[in-house]
């Protein structure tokens, strides 16, 4: 089997592969147990694309007589922005969308459409949120804002108080020292005039409609992006403390900064979520039982070392290893990576690879775990599939699995043993689903 390569739209529509069930020889289960992941990640995906979440955050919403702005921030703001668009049509005086390289499908009218840097944030991240600002900056009370948000948005949306290099050097640094989504906003959102509620307050006095597409375990609507438009919960002395504890390299200017506290209300500001982890568990969760699994989901928050978690699946395989039946265990959320080494991969990659440390020679038996967005760490990969012969494989290459993970390059290890989830941006951006299956 080859890569996973489909581009996924609304109208996008995958082929189911029937095969008959009763016997199989080992390498007859490893192609299935591929075909079968295939599947999976396709109708995940397919079931939480954003269209149909907007759609239903906008029927029969009334808005203010007076002139409707629309900016789309994230890896899905594209995709937001074109069902929006196609929804409220005329009504919209004008907006901005920005997401990701390769995110943009094409025109949507009256939109400005930029693509910007992720995960750490450029000039056009910079240039795109000032044409946002300036936006918001023309509308009046008797206007309204519609915002919508994704993950993604802390690199893509930002107008930082620092100078644009230190900034991208501390989300580097945020980046390579483990530290979680939540904790690298606390410090992102006091070094930004549109983090921690201030693009909300750049709106003000027009009233905005904030719609939400979470990828953060639990939905705090202030850390998803950074919470332009929420109040923030976090405080100036949980910033410094973070700081502290992974030892950031921060000139007086930051430092001074993490001391100066966030907006605490908001007046202007209504929110809605659309979306989340949750729905994309549930979503894999009827594919596996569409495919002949008995699927159980262990978890929808998933939140610890990449490796760790594809170690910790591998070893439930160990315990199911006699069953008779077809067996199916998820879990969402999203896991971290400390870099000690200079390859190539990502989160979903390295738990995959993790896994095939444990579940080597054991029969009929795959992990694989994927991004909702199409794009795991900065690879064109989505995530990575291993089952009981990958290690095999690796070794007949003289690839020890341990030296890969040391040096963070799953990336190349994978694409050896064609463990590759390639599927292109996905216009949506709900976490990670990690699955185990164990086929009978």
């Amino acid at each position: 089997m080859g890569q996973i390569t489909a581009a996924y739209t609304k109208d996008y529509k995958c082929s189911i592969v029937k095969k008959q069930r009763e016997t199989y020889t080992d390498s007859e289960k490893y192609m299935t147990l591929r075909e079968d992941a295939e599947q999976i990640v396709r109708k995940s995906i397919q079931a939480v694309l954003p269209d149909e979440a907007v759609r239903k955050a906008l029927t029969g919403r009334k808005f203010s007589k007076g002139k409707l702005y629309m900016v789309a921030v994230g890896k899905a703001g594209w995709q937001m922005a074109r069902a929006a668009a196609d929804m409220l049509g005329d009504r919209i005086e004008a907006g901005v969308v920005v997401t990701k390289y390769g995110h943009v499908k094409g025109e949507i009218p009256r939109m400005q459409c930029f693509e910007a840097g992720h995960p750490v944030p450029d000039e056009n991240s910079f240039l795109a949120t000032q044409a946002a600002l300036e936006l918001a900056a023309k509308a009046t009370a008797e206007d309204e804002v519609v915002f919508l948000l994704s993950g993604g948005g802390s690199a893509l949306f930002e107008k930082p108080f620092v100078s644009g290099a230190e900034l991208q050097d501390i989300t580097r640094q945020l980046l390579a020292c483990g530290a979680d989504i939540v904790e690298m906003n606390t410090i992102r959102k006091r070094l930004s005039a549109v983090k921690g509620g201030r693009f909300a307050l750049a709106c003000a006095p027009a009233h905005v409609y904030s719609v939400v597409l979470s990828d953060i375990l639990g939905d705090p609507l202030d850390m998803i992006a950074s919470g332009p438009a929420y109040p923030d919960s976090s405080t100036c002395g949980e910033a410094v403390a973070i700081a502290e504890k992974y030892r950031l390299k921060l000139t007086d200017e930051a430092w001074e900064l993490l001391g100066k506290e966030t907006p605490k209300t908001l007046a202007n500001v209504e929110t809605q979520i659309t979306g989340s982890v949750s729905g994309l568990c549930r979503a894999a969760a009827r594919a596996c039982a569409e495919l002949g699994y008995e699927t159980t989901v262990l978890t929808d928050r998933l939140a610890c070392e990449a490796r760790e978690a594809g170690r910790f699946i591998g070893a439930i395989a160990k315990t199911y290893q006699g069953t008779e039946k077809s067996l199916a265990f998820l879990a969402g959320g999203e896991t971290v990576v400390h870099l000690t080494g200079g390859g190539k991969g990502g989160r979903n990659q390295e738990l995959a690879l993790a896994a095939a440390e444990e579940i080597v020679g054991l029969t009929g038996t795959a992990v694989f775990s994927f991004g909702s967005d199409g794009t795991d760490g900065p690879t064109d990969a989505a995530g990575g599939y291993c089952d009981a012969a990958t290690k095999e494989k690796l070794a007949a290459e003289g690839i020890s699995i341990y030296d890969v993970l040391q040096d963070n390059d799953a990336y190349h290890a994978l694409q050896k043993t064609e463990g590759l989830l390639v599927t292109g941006a996905t216009g949506t951006n709900v976490n990670d689903v990690a699955v185990l299956l164990i086929r009978r």
